[in-house]
């Protein structure tokens, strides 16, 4: 059973990874601000790891990958802007939770969900909490 398929969930214990990782742009005082938050209102948080700390070729992840996106990786799937946030909620105990997690991965709202995570990750560095290191790099810049 693939627990992070949508409308598979059964049990608590069978939809947690052992292994699950979630990779943010440590350099961004906004995206930091919201993983330290995030943690303290989510009764289960996977690991953390700023993507500067990390070896991304272990991940199959590039520079310009980490840099757009905030991922969820897990032994078997990686899930990269609100998909990560999706698999966060999914990640814990209670329904509603759950449930929010598989709402913003079900069409249309996760058109309307990944619309929003570009609009953010593109103004972060605008948005309270923010500073001009949490820019996204202009387009067709190189980041590899």
């Amino acid at each position: 059973m693939q627990c992070w398929e949508l409308a598979q969930w059964n049990t608590y214990d069978e939809c947690v990874p052992a292994l699950s990782l979630l990779i943010f742009d440590g350099d961004c005082a906004f995206c930091t601000t919201w993983v330290n938050r995030l943690e303290k209102i989510l009764p289960v948080f996977p690991e953390t790891s700023p993507w500067q700390w990390l070896n991304l070729d272990e991940f199959g992840l590039t520079k310009d990958d980490v840099t757009r996106y905030a991922w969820v990786v897990t032994s078997g799937h990686q899930f990269a802007g609100h998909l990560a946030f999706s698999a966060l909620l999914r990640m814990q105990r209670g329904f509603g939770w759950r449930f929010l997690g598989n709402l913003i991965a079900t069409p249309p709202v996760s058109w309307l969900a990944a619309i929003a995570y570009h609009f953010v990750a593109k103004y972060r560095h605008k948005l309270p909490g923010g500073t001009p290191a949490c820019a996204m790099p202009a387009a067709g810049t190189s980041h590899r």
